[in-house]
Parts: structure tokens; sequence; C-alpha cells
């Protein structure tokens, strides 16, 4: 499934938090989206899920508007994400935040689904506990498990890595390069860590302010700006 962005804006009171976007993720392509806290990245992923309603453009999947009624709850049968900012029912256990949202969507033999991902993720032994009692780094795991339950075509994932130590962090990049390599999965990956970046992403978009203010190849920015990492080309950016 692809995805195409068109003058995408979004304006909460006196504030216009996302600026006439467009762009386009090709199926089967992972694609980064660095910028500051507050340039915009969590509201436009919001918009991609048709969870906040655009002030203009419109969000396109597979060329379907995901504002049109008709549309939506299909298009979202085959998409899944991760956010840092929305938390998983607190009180049920890990097993039964996993049961509950592939019921959601459908999930045929999902105790079957749900015990793979428990295993692939190290959360068997965690599966009894309640996800409030969880430590940061548990929770992104569980919330991992949750986003890949439905086998989505489309993962939006933002800081899908935040909390969690190098080891876990690394395994976790792992499984996310092994999906989208076998399912051709369509990616959108907002994150702080470069190097996760720079191993994950075969583009890069830069955003400040609300807006695509640069876009290309790690290597390509690197050589463009004149840095010696992807680091130093985004404290460059948010710099100026």
């Amino acid at each position: 499934m692809s995805i195409e962005i068109n003058n995408l804006s979004k304006k909460f009171k006196n504030t216009l938090a996302v600026k006439n976007l467009n762009f386009k993720i090709e199926k089967g392509k992972i694609i980064g989206l660095l910028g500051p806290n507050g340039c915009g990245k969590s509201t436009t992923i919001g918009m991609m899920l048709g969870l906040i309603k655009p002030t203009a453009g419109s969000v396109l999947i597979n060329q379907k508007n995901i504002e049109n009624e008709s549309n939506r709850t299909k298009l979202l049968e085959k998409m899944n994400f991760i956010s840092p900012y929305i938390e998983l029912p607190k009180k049920l256990s890990v097993e039964e935040n996993l049961k509950v949202y592939a019921r959601l969507y459908g999930v045929k033999n999902f105790k079957e689904k749900i015990n793979d991902l428990m295993k692939q993720l190290n959360l068997y032994d965690l599966r009894s506990r309640q996800t409030g009692e969880l430590s940061s780094g548990q929770k992104n795991r569980v919330s991992l498990a949750k986003a890949l339950v439905n086998n989505p075509e489309i993962l939006l994932l933002d800081e899908p890595t935040a909390s969690l130590d190098p080891d876990v962090g690394d395994y976790i990049r792992g499984i996310i390069e092994d999906y989208a390599s076998n399912q051709n999965a369509t990616i959108l990956l907002a994150s702080h860590n470069m190097d996760e970046v720079e191993r994950l992403c075969s583009e890069v978009m830069m955003m400040k302010n609300g807006e695509i203010i640069d876009r290309g190849k790690s290597s390509d920015l690197i050589s463009k700006h004149g840095r010696k990492n992807l680091e130093e080309v985004f404290l460059k950016i948010v710099r100026e």
C-alpha cells in the first residue's frame, strides 16, 4: 500500500502545527521523519491515521482518501501504529490487551498469533502482568506486538525504540527490518535515534516548524550539508 500526502495542513486555534505537506511513500519503502519535539510529526501521523481531521489537504492510502467514511474502516484494517503518547489500557494484562486489539482487527487464529508475538518480543513471561505495571521499555515492546498483530501493510512508527536499552533496541530494529522485508510493508518511522534512521530508512524527511524543509537519502543529506553523520545534519537544521 502506498501513502500520498497532498497539501496537508493542521491548525489548532491560532497555531499552524502542520503547513502544506506534500510527499509520497511507495509500497515497501521505509521513510524516516525527523524533527525536534513540537515540529508536527505526531500531528502528521495522527492525520494519516484519520485520528485528527486536517484543516486542509488530503491523506491518500492506495489512492483512497482516509477521511472518507466508506474508505476508513477498510484502510485502517491494513494499518497499525506505535506512539509513546498513546498508552494501552493499564489495568488489562499484556495478553488481554493483545486479545482485545486482535479481535478489533478481526485477526483469525489470534491466540496463535499472540503467542508467536509474545515469544518473538520476549513478552511471554509478562503475559499476566497488568500493562500499567510494566517499565517504559516493556510497554514499548507490548505496543510493537499490538502494532504487528494484524500483519499491517502500513506501519506508522513514532519512536518505536524509545526507552529501550541498546541491546533490546537493536533486537527490535531487527524485527522491524525483517517484517518490512518479509511483508513488503510500507513504513513511516519518526525517531530521534539517528543511527536507527540511517540503518532502517531508504530516505529521510527533515521537518521543522510544521514543514518538510529537506529530503533525501541519509548519505546525500550528510554530503549536502557538509556534515559527518545524520545527527550533525539534524543539529544543523534545528539550530539554523
